[in-house]
């Protein structure tokens, strides 16, 4: 038993996959002719992640977004690692609550902009302690 794979995660991507992992039965010593045109599939954690350890998936409950396409019961996926800069959605965290907004900063002017008609712009005033950004929404997924 090798202690590297005991302590490995169960997944490991399909990024190296390849023709020649996939197991067939050979029992005539010839191989299948549609085994040259075999595809891999698609592995969503490959295409929307891009940084693992740093990503998050959480969902939304509130329709603070919905022009923004981001609706009540929608799953976004987050990552901690990208920089806030104007006009990304962000989670925010504003005297211990989270929130999902756009984020606008012009100069030293920080605003969180709501993406409906019936939420007011939160002015975030620069000696604040109690705000900060958790992470960056890079995908949104929903229900259709």
């Amino acid at each position: 038993m090798e202690i590297d794979n005991y302590f490995a995660t169960r997944y490991t991507g399909s990024k190296k996959f390849s023709q020649l992992d996939v197991k067939t039965t050979n029992a005539t010593g010839f191989t299948s002719p549609t085994d040259d045109y075999m595809d891999r599939g698609i592995d969503l954690n490959e295409q929307l992640i891009s940084n693992k350890p740093a990503t998050f998936f959480m969902r939304v409950r509130s329709d603070s977004m919905k022009n923004a396409g981001i609706f009540n019961g929608d799953v976004v996926i987050v990552d901690r690692s990208l920089n806030a800069v104007s006009g990304k959605i962000v989670i925010a965290v504003l005297d211990g609550e989270m929130l999902i907004r756009r984020f606008e900063k012009i100069n030293n002017r920080v605003r969180l902009m709501p993406e409906c008609g019936d939420l007011s712009a939160l002015e975030i005033d620069p000696g604040c302690d109690s705000f900060g950004i958790w992470g960056v929404v890079t995908y949104v997924i929903h229900h259709v």
